[in-house]
């Protein structure tokens, strides 16, 4: 059952929100009157967010946590709870990676990116069901991405972990439809946006990180997020054209899109710049930290990002277009009947 009144003001806590999606995120949930929790690693990146917030008129609170520790994320909610009320609504967003071939990744970065990317989910989802659960009530948004369904070269800790988050989304959702609680969870998955990761992430690559083309702005992933928050009735939602083709291609030619991406996947993953030997890493420790940069929403790719998604409008209104469409048909018929 979905929030009758989605839009009454509710307290949702994002994760990853500093930058990016979550960060875009935060800004859109404010804009409208909910009360957000901003959690993430570093704290510039975070006031500022609670800055722009607050400079709206609206109300955050900001907590400087890693996900990967679930008793802080614990510690985390309590303090939500006792500033802003009881959480209705909970993003996991936040996530790190490694640009690299799967053989120049270290077993201890592999793992981190899992603990963070994957498992930083799992403490997420646990802490939010342990406050939902008992009142019966409460939406959980998993923000995924084309990679839980399509691994792609260069990146095989991030689509490793994104691939272990859809089969423990589908998993926890059934049984949270056994017990018939009304507590819900939904997915998003993502194209490729312009966000400050590829400024920050861990990249061995010989040349500067960029999202596949063609991508999007953040604030097109934060519309599906508080779309899907306002509508978890769906098990999940695409955002972008790129996501639905990826996904659909490969559930019919998974060998063919294999020997595509391994032709062009490497050199659509890198511009024609060469990566600088100094860069922010956020792997280990957030980039933007006390007296770090404010890296904000988007990422360097403004003048390519897309800033509309007709998938995206077509696939939240799909019972719309299809009675549309039925309606069309059937008048088509009458018409040709009359003549």
């Amino acid at each position: 059952m979905s929030d009758p009144h989605p839009h009454r003001s509710r307290v949702v806590v994002i994760t990853g929100a500093s930058g990016g999606i979550g960060r875009a995120s935060a800004r859109m949930f404010a804009a409208r009157g909910d009360r957000v929790a901003l959690l993430a690693r570093g704290t510039t990146g975070l006031e500022a967010a609670a800055a722009e917030i607050r400079a709206g008129g609206g109300t955050a609170l900001l907590i400087s946590v890693d996900t990967a520790d679930h008793g802080a994320l614990e510690a985390a909610a309590d303090q939500v709870e006792a500033e802003l009320g009881p959480i209705d609504v909970w993003v996991n967003d936040a996530f790190t990676s490694v640009f690299a071939r799967f053989v120049d990744i270290t077993p201890e970065e592999f793992d981190r990116v899992t603990q963070v990317t994957y498992l930083g989910f799992v403490n997420g989802t646990r802490t939010a069901l342990t406050r939902m659960l008992p009142r019966d009530r409460g939406i959980i948004v998993q923000v995924g991405s084309a990679l839980a369904h399509r691994g792609i070269p260069l990146q095989s800790a991030y689509c490793g972990a994104k691939h272990a988050m859809w089969g423990f989304h589908e998993s926890l959702l059934t049984e949270l439809r056994h017990d018939r609680t009304h507590v819900q969870v939904t997915s998003v998955a993502m194209p490729g946006v312009n966000t400050p990761q590829f400024t920050w992430v861990l990249s061995k690559l010989p040349m500067k990180a960029q999202p596949v083309p063609p991508f999007y702005q953040p604030e097109v992933a934060a519309r599906g997020v508080l779309h899907a928050a306002d509508h978890p009735e769906r098990r999940a939602y695409w955002v972008g054209a790129a996501t639905a083709g990826t996904i659909l291609a490969n559930r019919v030619a998974g060998g063919l899109l294999d020997r595509y991406l391994a032709k062009t996947g490497i050199g659509s993953q890198q511009t024609d710049q060469r990566r600088p030997a100094e860069h922010p890493t956020n792997l280990w420790e957030p980039a933007d930290g006390p007296d770090g940069h404010d890296y904000g929403a988007h990422g360097p790719f403004d003048d390519r990002a897309l800033a509309h998604s007709p998938q995206q409008w077509a696939s939240q209104h799909r019972r719309a277009l299809g009675l549309g469409a039925g309606l069309a048909a059937a008048a088509a018929v009458a018409a040709r009947r009359a003549a």
